[in-house]
């Protein structure tokens, strides 16, 4: 099963979302800043531009994730760790990336930033009741299903 995925270059040096492989279920979102380089300070976040816009189609959101490469070896990572672009949104899609390091970090245009999974999703309405049903974990929290 295909979606497609209408796509707008807000800059023209802006690179379309690539798949590493046939069957990867991310696509790399790649930094277009219009600066060239972005500094990123120790424990601070910067806003990554990739000049793009997307049309998601209803039914259907954007999960933005991390590289795993950028954050296991350069300690870059989304800052909400897993952002959302919703199918309603027409704007840039920006990357908000948090250095967790002490050090300076540096991001180049053309640099893969992110991955982008496009995803289902349920719509729900809630309905606010005085009791819910009772089940064999009820109100068992963190770590109740763990070690026994």
């Amino acid at each position: 099963m295909s979606v497609q995925i209408s796509i707008k270059k807000l800059r023209d040096d802006a690179k379309l979302p690539m798949s590493g492989s046939a069957q990867a279920a991310g696509y790399d979102l790649y930094a277009c800043s219009g600066n060239g380089t972005t500094r990123i300070l120790p424990h601070t976040t910067a806003m990554i531009g990739t000049g793009l816009a997307a049309a998601v189609p209803e039914g259907y959101f954007g999960g933005l994730f991390a590289r795993s490469g950028l954050a296991a070896k350069q300690g870059l990572r989304p800052a909400n760790c897993v952002g959302v672009l919703d199918s309603d949104y027409r704007g840039e899609i920006t990357i908000a990336l948090h250095n967790d390091t002490d050090e300076v970090r540096t991001v180049e245009d053309g640099e893969r930033i992110a991955q982008l999974v496009i995803m289902p999703y349920l719509a729900v309405s809630f309905t606010q009741v005085e009791d819910l049903d009772e089940t064999e974990r009820g109100e068992g929290g963190f770590g109740h299903t763990g070690m026994h």
